[in-house]
C-alpha cells in the first residue's frame, strides 16, 4: 500500500520530533552545567561585552550591520551542515539549536567587526585569509580537541574559503558609502 506524501510528512516528523525529545534529554541529563556548557556561556556573553567596551563608538551601527550579516549567514550554513550530516555538536547552550550558538551568534561576528576595525587601511583580502586561517585551523580542531564539535563528512579545509567569503562580504557591508570612514 502506497503512503500519501502527507502520511510520508507525518511519519518523518514525528521521527524528527521524537528525536528532538531525545536530544532534550541528553541536554537536560549530560549537557545542562558542565564546564563545557559553562564554557560556551561565557564565549556568548564575554566576546559581546569586551565589543561593546572597546569598540569605536561613532561606527557601532555599521559594525553590527556586518556582524548581523555574519549571524544570519554563519548560522544558516551551520545549520545546513549539521542537517546534512557533515557535523554535529556536542555541548550546544541551548538545545533545539543545531548550530553552535556561540561561535555562529558571537565568535565570529565579534571577531569579524573587530578585525573590520583594527587596521582599517589593511587589504580585506589579506584580513580575511587571516581570519579564515585562524577558524579554519586553530579554532575549528581546538573545538573538536575539547570535545564541542565533531566532524562526519568535513575537513577544516573546506571552512577555509567559506570564512573568507563571509570576511570580505562583511567588509563589504561594512564599507559601503553610507558609512563613515572608520
Amino acid at each position: 500500500m502506497n503512503e500519501t506524501l502527507q502520511e510520508q510528512t507525518e511519519k518523518t516528523y514525528n521521527l524528527i520530533v521524537q528525536a528532538n525529545n531525545q536530544m532534550l534529554e541528553i541536554w537536560k541529563n549530560d549537557v545542562l552545567f558542565t564546564w563545557q556548557w559553562w564554557l560556551g556561556v561565557g564565549l556568548t556573553i564575554i566576546p559581546w561585552l569586551l565589543w561593546i567596551k572597546y569598540r569605536k563608538k561613532d561606527s557601532t551601527i555599521r559594525l553590527l550591520s556586518a556582524g548581523f550579516f555574519v549571524i544570519l549567514i554563519s548560522s544558516w550554513l551551520d545549520c545546513l551542515g549539521v542537517v546534512l550530516g557533515l557535523w554535529y555538536y556536542v555541548y550546544e547552550v541551548f538545545p533545539f539549536i543545531p548550530s553552535y550558538f556561540p561561535w555562529d551568534f558571537s565568535l565570529l561576528p565579534v571577531i569579524i567587526m573587530v578585525f573590520i576595525q583594527i587596521k582599517p587601511t589593511t587589504h580585506p583580502l589579506i584580513k580575511g585569509i587571516t581570519f579564515s586561517g585562524i577558524s579554519s585551523f586553530l579554532a575549528e580542531p581546538f573545538f573538536i580537541g575539547i570535545g564541542l564539535y565533531r566532524l562526519l563528512n568535513w575537513e577544516h579545509i573546506y571552512s577555509f574559503p567559506i570564512y573568507i567569503v563571509i570576511y570580505l562580504m562583511a567588509d563589504y557591508i561594512s564599507k559601503r558609502k553610507t558609512w563613515d570612514k572608520v
